[in-house]
């Protein structure tokens, strides 16, 4: 066993141990911190592996934006931050049900290469893979980034309880109020 097999397995066992935590934790802003630290552990096996480019993407997008829009979006529909007792369920059927499908996924790994040596593509390049993005995965990529926008736009509507709200006879908007300015009281 090598270094970088060592290091695989402690950057490994960091981000299973940290998917753990995002979703045992009660504190929805400690999970997204728990998430950052999972998402950091695959950009850093990612790195281990000699993908630069995809341990930065990892970082960037991942790391960087969807995590914020998710701290954000919690932020602006102003949810819970502490511990939620409305989300306490029993934990045992997820458990079962995720250790059935890790067991199945392993047995389907096993039986499918039967510990085989794979032998790998060569290294891709910063060019071949932007070549590949922009010709072939461009419609998904586009589609995803109009998916991250409307969830944003989606939080910030959730957290104006004015927005679609028809005003009562007493209301009146603010500009005839008379609330200072030039219209103000004479």
């Amino acid at each position: 066993m090598t270094g970088v097999d060592v290091l695989l397995l402690a950057l490994g066992a960091v981000a299973v141990g940290s998917g753990v935590l995002v979703v045992s934790t009660r504190h929805l802003v400690r999970a997204g911190l728990y998430l950052v630290v999972c998402l950091g552990a695959v950009a850093g096996m990612y790195l281990v592996l000699t993908a630069e480019l995809v341990a930065w993407v990892q970082v960037l997008i991942y790391v960087g934006a969807v995590v914020v829009l998710l701290l954000f979006a919690v932020m602006l529909t102003r949810a819970p931050i502490g511990a939620s007792d409305d989300l306490d369920r029993p934990g045992w059927p997820a458990a079962l049900i995720g250790g059935g499908v890790g067991l199945g996924l392993a047995a389907l790994l096993i039986d499918a290469y039967r510990w085989t040596k794979v032998e790998l593509p060569e290294a891709g390049t910063a060019e071949r893979i932007g070549e590949q993005v922009f010709a072939s995965w461009v419609l998904p990529f586009e589609v995803l980034s109009i998916l991250l926008l409307s969830a944003l736009v989606g939080a910030i509507v959730l957290s104006r309880p004015d927005i679609g709200r028809t005003p009562a006879s007493g209301d009146q908007p603010a500009e005839r109020a008379g609330s200072g300015g030039e219209g103000g009281a004479r």
